[in-house]
């Protein structure tokens, strides 16, 4: 969920998308979860030339389980901190919630998929963030937290076991393996997709580098949030007291 006091700037052909707190965030995110895929899919598939490869070339299977680890442990740390930053600024702060799923969502999706098959002349208008990038940020931050649990319940067998039932143990690495292949999926098939290869922003969504996204995007991709923004602007600069 983002806050960002977005505004317009850049001589009106820009528009102010991210902060560069959001852009280290989620730079953060990518690298762990490289790091993340790399020294836990060479675990899973240990018997696989290249996890062989991999696990030598890190230093052996208990470097590469320690790396892991420290990579999870980091994931935590970042997963808390945005669920915090998060619920501080909705309840506290009166951030706008443009995360949630909405029924506007599901409708618009509908509209899309007609205008897709031709029966109705445009597509659904979108405010800050459209029904896909709301699939891919729930299908995540779903995805880490069940990540970080049953990692949790394997890194700490013992404790688990004392405190609940040991069946949890295995039930916890089946899906922990199965949800982390999920989250590959998504990321790789979706994610990827939607920032790299889709028709209107290839070869690459330069917003979560620069921080900012062209006006002519934000009038196909954002129409609602930028009628919002400059009604913004304008009530502003009314505002404004005159010399």
């Amino acid at each position: 969920m983002n806050t960002i006091p977005n505004s317009t700037g850049h001589a009106e052909r820009n528009i102010r998308r991210f902060l560069p707190y959001r852009i280290i965030e989620h730079w953060s995110h990518a690298a762990i979860f490289i790091i993340l895929v790399i020294t836990g899919m060479s675990q899973k598939f240990h018997t696989n030339d290249l996890s062989q490869w991999i696990v030598l070339e890190l230093g052996g299977i208990d470097a590469v389980r320690l790396m892991h680890r420290a990579a999870g442990f980091i994931l935590i740390i970042l997963f808390v901190q945005h669920v915090v930053v998060a619920a501080v600024g909705i309840i506290r702060l009166r951030w706008q919630a443009s995360m949630i799923i909405q029924m506007k969502d599901f409708k618009d999706a509908v509209a899309n998929l007609q205008y897709y098959f031709g029966l109705r002349d445009h597509p659904a208008t979108f405010d800050r963030y459209d029904y896909k990038q709301k699939f891919d940020y729930w299908g995540v931050l779903v995805s880490n937290l069940i990540m970080i649990v049953t990692g949790l319940i394997l890194w700490f067998p013992i404790t688990t076991s004392k405190y609940l039932f040991g069946e949890l143990i295995p039930a916890a690495n089946v899906i922990h393996t199965s949800q982390s292949l999920l989250v590959i999926l998504i990321i790789v098939i979706w994610h990827i997709y939607n920032s790299i290869f889709s028709p209107e922003i290839f070869p690459f969504d330069t917003s979560i580098l620069s921080g900012y996204i062209s006006k002519e995007r934000m009038t196909h991709e954002h129409p609602v949030e930028l009628q919002r923004l400059e009604k913004y602007d304008r009530d502003r600069q009314r505002a404004m007291p005159r010399s």
